[in-house]
């Protein structure tokens, strides 16, 4: 909405700071300041130290970044693909298949998560494909969860397509595959690279399916997280909570360069 007299912005800004600081900021705050903690001074930690983030950068802590990274890596390049291919699928498709194939992708989004990961378990637990206590598994259940919002970033920048671009390129005889390598794709890559920077986020918090599936050798940070501060070990938890919270942050941030240099191509 937009507020054109000094008093209204005002407004709105106080507004804005009094729903976000208490909601949004001041509760990754107390994380952050919980990481360099030892213990609680009343309302607040204290006691200065690194010691959480010295162990949350070795040994275990590293391994569950690590496997957090490539998992989300991988989930997003997959969904990606299929969301991609199936915007592109629909959009030539009538209004009824559209919508149909929308809901088909949009399920697993109208669950929880929790539920899709117990369908995955059931599902790749018996021959002939047997994928549970795999690395596998738990990559299959993060592409599922997160492909719906590759196909739903792509079929808006889809159907937000000028045709005169492509209809330019056939005229001149380029093939369909032309086409679509030279000129659809291209014009679709700034979405494109927002879909994935979504997927990748989505995908490195990703916890309740992940907890009924990961394998002894394929722990992923979220897990870890979980886990440390069940035990009781608040302020190592917090530690690994900002190392995630800061390799999502560099990784967006990352692709939101990609994204902006595609918007000026």
């Amino acid at each position: 909405m937009l507020v054109h007299s000094r008093t209204g912005r005002w407004t709105a800004w106080a507004l804005f700071a009094v729903l976000f600081v208490p909601l949004f900021a001041l509760p990754l705050l107390v994380i952050v300041a919980a990481s360099f903690s030892t213990h609680w001074s009343g309302a607040f930690p204290s006691g200065p130290t690194t010691a959480h983030y010295t162990a949350a950068v070795r040994g275990e802590s590293l391994q569950a970044l690590t496997t957090s990274l490539v998992t989300a890596v991988t989930a997003s390049l997959v969904a990606l693909t299929v969301g991609t291919w199936a915007a592109l699928a629909s959009a030539a498709m009538g209004r009824r298949g559209r919508r149909i194939l929308d809901a088909l992708f949009m399920l697993p989004v109208a669950v929880p998560s929790v539920v899709v990961g117990l369908a995955v378990l059931v599902a790749f637990s018996q021959p002939p494909v047997l994928l549970n206590g795999t690395r596998w598994i738990v990559i299959l259940a993060h592409t599922v969860l997160v492909t719906a919002f590759a196909h739903q970033s792509v079929s808006a920048a889809v159907r937000r397509l000028d045709p005169m671009y492509e209809q330019a390129a056939a005229g001149l005889g380029a093939r369909p595959s032309y086409v679509l390598l030279r000129v659809r794709l291209p014009l679709l890559l700034p979405s494109l690279n927002a879909a994935a920077g979504l997927c990748f986020a989505l995908s490195m918090g990703e916890l309740s399916a992940t907890m009924m599936l990961y394998p002894p050798d394929w722990l992923p940070l979220p897990v870890l997280i979980f886990t440390a501060t069940d035990r009781g070990s608040l302020f190592t938890g917090s530690a690994l909570a900002v190392i995630l919270m800061a390799a999502t942050l560099l990784a967006l941030l990352a692709v939101s360069r990609i994204r902006t240099r595609a918007s000026f191509r």
